[in-house]
């Protein structure tokens, strides 16, 4: 059966939005390793002063029971109810450039009619290209740059920035049906994959968040402020360092990611004994879910020089 009905309401008293804006999607949901999405999410709408333009609809989008809205209970009485949101907003960079931001949950129903709305409404606007970043957990080394793998019809892009080029099947996410649609009808479309070190992959990892902000300026020209997040940056990895040279088995885990994503960034074969420093048996390790809890826990009981925003490190 056809989905039917409006799936977003335009905002009184919006902003004008000038013509030819790039559009940024950051949508969480399905996987978001590092909270890359979610961390970028929350610093844009702090430093970008994104105005709503457009609100989708949560009754119609939104699993409530699978993510449920929060509620601030105060002693004995409630004091907020908190919705989530998934808004397309007129926001600005740190020079003042104007940019369309999509950003918010993933929907959980409705994907086509949202991809049509959406299209509908980068054609009124006329913007000059999609560009949307998400995040997975792959066996590489914190002690590295975050690589990506690209998608869309970026060429330029596609050469510059990906380091992983694969042939498979993955669930898909809205953001990948976007991206799909947009391409079709002959839209400039881009998708950057964040390559999130696995046993770091349930931690807010701003390094994560630095990458996701990275990748849109390349593609989009935008300059983003990232001050306070290269802050935390620091602080989180210098907490990592600290953890994994306390720990032998981390220390062996990290130095044969290295040695694998050297090797693979050099053209060798990471899987070739020779280049196997020490003789190292990744099966003498302990799982890696085990690591990122143990790595975990240690973060989180450390304090991240953060302490009026809770959840940090």
């Amino acid at each position: 059966m056809p989905f039917s009905g409006e799936i977003h309401e335009r905002v009184a008293n919006a902003p004008t939005v000038p013509r030819g804006l790039p559009l940024v999607v950051l949508l969480t949901g399905f996987t978001d390793a590092g909270s890359a999405v979610a961390g970028l999410i929350e610093h844009l709408r702090e430093t970008a002063s994104p105005r709503p333009i457009a609100v989708f609809e949560n009754d119609l989008l939104l699993d409530y029971r699978a993510r449920r809205p929060i509620i601030s209970f105060d002693q004995d009485h409630l004091t907020e109810f908190r919705p989530a949101r998934l808004e397309l907003s007129l926001a600005t960079d740190a020079l003042g450039q104007p940019f369309l931001l999509l950003a918010g949950y993933e929907p959980d129903f409705a994907w086509n009619a949202f991809a049509e709305t959406v299209l509908d409404l980068a054609a009124e606007f006329e913007v000059v290209g999609l560009n949307w970043v998400h995040s997975i957990a792959m066996p590489v080394p914190h002690t590295r740059p975050i690589g990506t793998t690209v998608s869309g019809n970026r060429r330029d892009l596609a050469v510059a920035h990906s380091v992983w080029r694969p042939r498979t099947q993955v669930p898909a996410t809205a953001g990948h049906l976007l991206e799909f649609r947009f391409v079709e009808s002959g839209h400039r479309a881009v998708g950057f994959v964040l390559l999130v070190p696995h046993y770091l992959a349930e931690t807010e990892n701003p390094d994560a968040v630095i990458a996701a902000a990275d990748k849109l300026m390349s593609a989009t020209g935008l300059v983003l402020l990232l001050d306070t997040v290269q802050e935390r940056r620091e602080d989180y990895l210098a907490r990592v360092d600290e953890q994994v040279a306390g720990n032998d088995e981390l220390q062996q885990m990290v130095h044969n990611l290295e040695r694998r994503y050297d090797a693979y960034m050099a053209g060798r074969n990471p899987d070739d004994e020779s280049y196997d420093e020490g003789g190292f048996n990744e099966r003498d390790l302990p799982s890696a879910d085990e690591l990122a809890a143990e790595l975990e826990r240690y973060l989180a009981s450390r304090p991240s020089g953060d302490d009026d925003k809770p959840g940090r490190g």
